[in-house]
């Protein structure tokens, strides 16, 4: 079975929703990337969650943006809630490291409702936490201090680093909000945070796999892009053995999206393309019904020679307009 179709038919099911084994059985008949391939989730998994998803990992990832050195990974305890999902993605990584929940994810699209989405998240895991004791008592409930991060590696342009709050979204801005909740941005494209990705190099070296990826994209198939990216970074020894150890998983994770994101950008563009459509129609529509209002005056005025000289003159036209307030 050729590979593009196994694709095809994997993303139609994830799509609804479902197992793919079917389609796992006649991948895992082809060579190369077909073997050791996982069945499908029911969720969207990421290259970066499995990436960081181990101890040593993650906490190079938390030395990184804390600018620690701490060595010992079995301190760190992940508690990523397995039934939160937000339309149909997982948290990327949650753990608890250092007497604080670090809450870490990774966006290539502008994360404008992340704090919304956190506040949701760490009411689940604190809820969860604290399900078998008392709130009510007279003894403080103490828990560990949340740090909310996203890592942005999207097309468009964004500092190296910002803040977003909750308060960001509320009705009516306040600056002493009673609830607030605060997410720390980071751009880890080239030439952004680089110090950060010194500090913690598989983050280095998993945007240098992501940049080839969107340089091969550009003059070939997405698929012959992600498998010619995997095997270069194997060769130039980036992310080597999470490559080696999980080839068919990531080129898997990595066409899929990869292109989500085109379809993403594309439906985008076609919303903008509509919204500029509707506002020609809304102008148009406005424009006709100011020039009826003001035919209705002048005819009332008997200034029949102003309508004349309305219509080939734009200027005076917006002259009557503001005579009539209309």
């Amino acid at each position: 079975m050729k590979k593009e179709k196994v694709y095809e038919m994997e993303k139609s099911a994830q799509l609804k929703g479902v197992q793919s084994e079917s389609v796992q059985e006649e991948y895992t008949k082809d060579q190369g990337y077909a073997k050791d391939i996982s069945p499908q989730k029911k969720y969207k998994d990421t290259v970066f969650r499995m990436l960081f998803g181990k101890e040593e990992r993650a906490l190079s990832l938390y030395n990184g943006v804390n600018g620690t050195d701490y060595k010992n990974a079995s301190s760190l305890q992940f508690n990523t809630l397995e039934n939160a999902v937000f339309m149909n993605v997982k948290n990327d990584l949650s753990f608890v490291f250092a007497s604080c929940v670090n809450l870490y994810e990774h966006q290539s699209t502008v994360p404008v409702n992340m704090p919304l989405r956190d506040l949701f998240y760490i009411a689940d895991v604190w809820q969860k936490e604290f399900m078998n004791k008392s709130i009510y008592s007279t003894k403080r409930t103490v828990m560990p201090n949340p740090n909310f991060v996203v890592f942005y590696n999207g097309v468009k342009a964004l500092p190296e680093q910002m803040e977003m709050k909750l308060s960001d979204s509320y009705l009516i801005a306040t600056d002493e909000p009673s609830l607030e909740l605060k997410v720390k941005v980071l751009n880890i494209n080239s030439g952004m945070n680089e110090e950060l990705k010194e500090r913690c190099p598989e983050l280095k070296q998993y945007m240098q796999y992501i940049d080839r990826v969107r340089n091969y994209s550009k003059e070939m198939k997405l698929k012959d892009a992600v498998i010619k990216s995997v095997e270069e970074c194997i060769r130039d020894n980036i992310l080597r053995d999470f490559l080696m150890e999980q080839k068919a998983e990531v080129v898997r994770m990595s066409i899929y999206e990869f292109d989500e994101e085109r379809e993403m950008a594309i439906i985008r563009a076609d919303e903008r393309e509509l919204g500029r459509e509707e506002g020609r129609e809304e102008g148009k529509a406005e424009g006709e019904r100011r020039i009826t209002v003001l035919y209705k005056c002048l005819l009332k005025d008997n200034r029949m020679e102003d309508w004349e000289k309305a219509i080939e003159d734009n200027m005076y036209c917006s002259k009557l307009y503001e005579e009539y307030s209309i």
